[in-house]
């Protein structure tokens, strides 16, 4: 062993990877598509949302969550990861209620309640967070600000039925706009142009950032 030279490496290697993020979007799209026609009324139960939700909803996030990692992109790992987990939780939650697991186990609705109660708050956080990124975001996680007041609110009983029809049509406003948002990201990064405008970032933090940014380059 000691006639090895040894070599010691030091410094940052970043592996070269895609934007994960409009995978991640298209997870999104597509399970608050398929979850709010259950909501509204427009199908019935949530048997068949249990594969969307854990294959686009988790899966797809938690793909998209881990690789932003590799982007070194705390923000988009965090949000996408978070609410991968999210749906992993709800398809297993909906396994129990429709007796596919745990049959005939009681269970208590309202600790749903507060775990919705708590992504409330987490997403409240990434909202501010998404003002510096660009407004189609930001306008994503507002409108999962308002789905999951309407949820937590629905389910504790602290609401009407106003409340549940909030997060109903909540929920279709984020397929709208993660399906837009996917296009962008996924188009603008094809072409290397602008091809669908996603809006500048916006806030005072943003500009604070970017002024910090600034005086370090100068």
């Amino acid at each position: 062993m000691g006639n090895i030279n040894e070599t010691k490496v030091t410094g940052k290697v970043q592996e070269l990877v895609a934007n994960p993020s409009p995978l991640g979007l298209f997870g999104l799209a597509m399970v608050t598509l398929v979850a709010s026609t259950s909501k509204l009324g427009i199908t019935d139960g949530t048997a068949y949302v249990i594969p969307w939700a854990l294959f686009l909803g988790a899966a797809a996030q938690f793909v998209a969550g881990v690789f932003d990692y590799k982007h070194d992109n705390t923000f988009g790992a965090t949000a996408f990861c978070a609410y991968g987990f999210f749906w992993f939780a709800m398809a297993f939650s909906w396994m129990i209620s429709n007796g596919m697991w745990g049959n005939g186990v009681a269970y208590d609705v309202h600790q749903m309640g507060y775990a919705f109660l708590g992504y409330f708050v987490f997403t409240m956080i990434m909202t501010v967070g998404a003002m510096g990124a660009n407004k189609v975001l930001f306008i994503i996680f507002f409108l999962i600000d308002l789905l999951f007041l309407g949820l937590f609110m629905s389910t504790l009983g602290w609401g009407g039925a106003g409340f549940a029809l909030l997060a109903a049509y909540a929920e279709v406003g984020i397929s709208i706009m993660s399906f837009y948002g996917c296009a962008a990201t996924v188009l603008n990064t094809h072409y290397g142009i602008t091809v669908v405008p996603v809006g500048a970032a916006f806030g005072p933090w943003t500009k604070k950032a970017a002024a910090a940014k600034a005086g370090v380059a100068a």
